[in-house]
C-alpha cells in the first residue's frame, strides 16, 4: 500500500524542499512583477494590470452570485424535515414533497441503498486542549439537541495530556455526566511527546479515533455504518446536521470514498468580537458559503465527516501537520487513487469569531489563526511529490487540475489584495511625466474596483441576516457599528489575508516550519 504520510527530516529530499518553496517563490515574483514590467514598458505593465483587475472583477461578480445562491440554498436546507426524509428513503415511499429532488432520490436509491438510515451510528469527536467548560459544554449540548436519536450517537472527548489536571478532570466529568444521554460518552487522553508528531489537533483526533475504532469493533458495529464527525470545542452543529449528513451518506454512490463538509459560520460570539474580527469572521463565513456552491473546489475544513472505515483505511488524520483538516482531503484522495469527492452539507456548524482576553491579544490571535490556515500551502509540495514522483494510479489530468487550483488559491491568497492595492500606481513611479498610459491607469483601475465593490451591498445585507439575536447588554447603536465596520475591509484583507499568506509561504522557503498548533484563545464576554 502506498505511503501517504508527510515526509519529515531526512525524508525530505532536495526536490521536496524546492516544491515547498514554490508557492512563496511564485507569490513574491508576482508581487515584484508590476514594478519590473513598469520599468521596461508602461504599455506592457498596463496590459498586465488591467488584465489582472478584470480577472478579479469577474471573480468578484461570480462570488456575489454564488454567495446569494448558497445563502438561499442553506436557508432551505435548514427548514427541511430531514428525519421524515430519512424515513421515506428507508421505506421507499416519498411522503415529503419539499424538496422536489427528494422523491426522485427515493425512487432511484431506496431499492439499492448500500446503507440504510436506521443502520447508521455517529461518532462525534471533540478534540480539546485547554478550553474552559463554558466553551466545551455548549458544544456537547448542541450535539445532544440535534434532531437525531441520541442513542445512535457516541460522544468522544479527546483531551490532551499536556492540557494539565484541570483539563483531564473536566473531560472525565463531562463524559460521565453525558454518557447516559448518548449511546455512550467517553474521554480519551492523547499522550504528550509522541515521536513523529507535531503538537496539534491531528495527533489528538487520530489517537482518539484509533481508540474508538477498537471500541466500535468490541460492540460489533460495522465501521462502514459509523460516521465520524470532528468538532472543535466551540463548534455548535445545526439541529439538522446529523440527519442531513446521514441522508447524504446513504444516497452517495461511493460513500466510502466521500467526505462530507458542512458550512462553517463564525457567528457564535460575533456581537462580542472587535470590529476587525467581525469583518474577517463574516468574510470567512461567506467564503465557505461560496465554496459549498463549487464542489470541485471544496476541501475538508475544520468540522467534517467521513465514515470510520474510510478513516481506518487512510490511517486517520496526519499527525505531522497543523492543517490536518485540509490535508485530510489529499490523504483520502491518494489512498483511494483519486476516487474522492467532498459533498457539501448545506446546514451550518456555528463557530466562534476570534476573541481573546484583550484587544491586542485578539488582534494577534486573529493573525495566528489566519497564518495557520494559510499554512495549507505546505500541501503544494506534498501533492507534487506524492502525485507526480511516487507510483500511483491517480488520473493525472484530474490531479493536474486539482493541483493547479491548490497552487493558484494560495498564491492569490498572498498576492491579490496587495496587487489590487498598488498595481495600478507602479507605472507612475517610472513614467510619471511622459506617459499618458501611466497617468490614466489609476483612473481606469479605480473605476473597475468601484464597480466590483458594489458587491459590498450584498455582503452587508447578508451579514445582518446571519447575525444571531443581539445580546441585551448591547444598545441599538451597536447595530450601526456592524454596518460601518465594513470600512475596515481593505485593511483586514491586506494585514490578515495577504500578510498571513506571505508569512506562511516565506516560512516554507526558509524551512522555518510551523510545527505546533497554536490554539486560538477563546474568551467569553459575560
Amino acid at each position: 500500500m502506498q505511503a501517504i504520510e508527510i515526509p519529515v527530516g531526512k525524508d525530505k529530499t532536495l526536490v521536496y524542499r524546492l516544491f515547498e518553496m514554490l508557492p512563496g517563490f511564485l507569490s513574491w515574483s508576482l508581487l515584484v512583477l508590476p514594478f519590473v514590467l513598469s520599468f521596461f514598458s508602461t504599455d506592457i505593465a498596463a496590459f498586465f494590470i488591467i488584465g489582472y483587475l478584470l480577472v478579479w472583477f469577474v471573480k468578484a461578480l461570480s462570488m456575489n452570485i454564488r454567495v446569494l445562491q448558497g445563502w438561499s440554498r442553506m436557508q432551505k436546507h435548514m427548514k427541511y424535515e430531514w428525519n421524515s426524509m430519512l424515513t421515506d428513503l428507508e421505506s421507499g415511499t416519498a411522503t415529503i414533497t419539499d424538496p422536489d429532488w427528494h422523491a426522485r432520490l427515493v425512487a432511484e436509491k431506496s431499492a439499492r441503498l448500500q446503507h440504510k438510515p436506521s443502520e447508521i451510528y455517529h461518532l462525534v469527536i471533540i478534540p480539546t486542549y485547554n478550553e474552559s467548560r463554558e466553551i466545551l459544554e455548549p458544544t456537547i449540548r448542541e450535539v445532544l439537541a440535534n434532531n437525531y436519536d441520541p442513542q445512535r450517537i457516541i460522544l468522544c472527548i479527546a483531551y490532551e495530556e499536556r492540557g494539565g489536571e484541570r483539563v483531564w478532570k473536566q473531560a472525565k466529568e463531562l463524559a460521565e455526566l453525558y454518557k447516559r444521554e448518548f449511546r455512550d460518552a467517553v474521554a480519551v487522553m492523547h499522550p504528550d511527546n509522541l515521536p513523529g508528531e507535531v503538537k496539534g489537533k491531528g495527533g489528538n483526533a487520530t489517537w482518539a479515533c484509533k481508540e474508538m475504532a477498537s471500541y466500535i469493533k468490541n460492540i460489533e458495529l460495522d465501521p462502514n455504518k459509523v460516521l465520524v464527525t470532528t468538532l472543535d470545542s466551540d463548534n455548535r452543529p445545526h439541529k439538522w446536521y446529523l440527519a442531513a449528513v446521514t441522508y447524504t451518506y446513504c444516497v452517495s454512490p461511493e460513500p466510502l470514498t466521500t467526505s462530507y463538509q458542512p458550512i462553517p459560520m463564525f457567528t457564535n460570539n460575533i456581537w462580542d468580537a472587535p470590529a476587525p474580527m467581525r469583518v474577517i469572521a463574516t468574510g470567512n463565513s461567506f467564503w465557505m458559503v461560496v465554496t459549498a456552491m463549487r464542489p470541485h473546489m471544496l476541501r475538508n475544513f475544520s468540522a467534517h465527516t467521513q465514515s470510520l472505515q474510510a478513516l481506518i483505511e487512510t490511517g486517520f488524520w496526519s499527525v505531522r501537520t497543523i492543517v490536518e483538516d485540509g490535508h485530510q482531503y489529499w490523504r483520502t484522495y491518494f489512498r483511494f487513487n483519486g476516487k474522492h469527492d467532498v459533498y457539501p452539507i448545506y446546514v451550518p456548524i456555528y463557530q466562534d469569531a476570534v476573541l481573546a482576553s484583550g484587544y491586542r491579544r485578539t488582534l494577534r490571535a486573529q493573525f495566528i489563526q489566519m497564518r495557520r490556515w494559510a499554512y495549507g500551502a505546505s500541501d503544494v509540495a506534498y501533492v507534487l511529490h506524492t502525485g507526480f514522483l511516487k507510483k500511483n494510479k491517480v488520473p493525472k489530468i484530474d490531479l493536474l487540475m486539482k493541483f493547479g487550483r491548490l497552487l493558484e488559491g494560495h498564491v492569490s491568497w498572498a498576492t491579490a489584495p496587495l496587487i489590487l492595492l498598488y498595481g495600478a500606481f507602479t507605472p507612475l513611479l517610472f513614467h510619471q511625466q511622459d506617459s499618458v498610459t501611466a497617468n490614466l491607469l489609476p483612473e481606469v483601475a479605480s473605476w473597475i474596483q468601484r464597480v466590483a465593490m458594489t458587491g459590498i451591498v450584498i455582503t452587508l445585507f447578508l451579514s445582518f441576516k446571519s447575525l444571531p439575536p443581539k445580546p441585551e447588554r448591547y444598545k441599538r447603536r451597536h447595530s450601526f457599528f456592524m454596518a460601518f465596520q465594513w470600512l475596515l475591509l481593505p485593511i483586514t484583507t491586506i494585514f490578515y489575508t495577504a500578510f498571513s499568506g506571505l508569512n506562511s509561504q516565506t516560512r516554507l522557503i526558509f524551512g522555518r516550519y510551523l510545527d505546533k498548533f497554536d490554539v486560538t484563545e477563546k474568551a467569553i464576554k459575560k
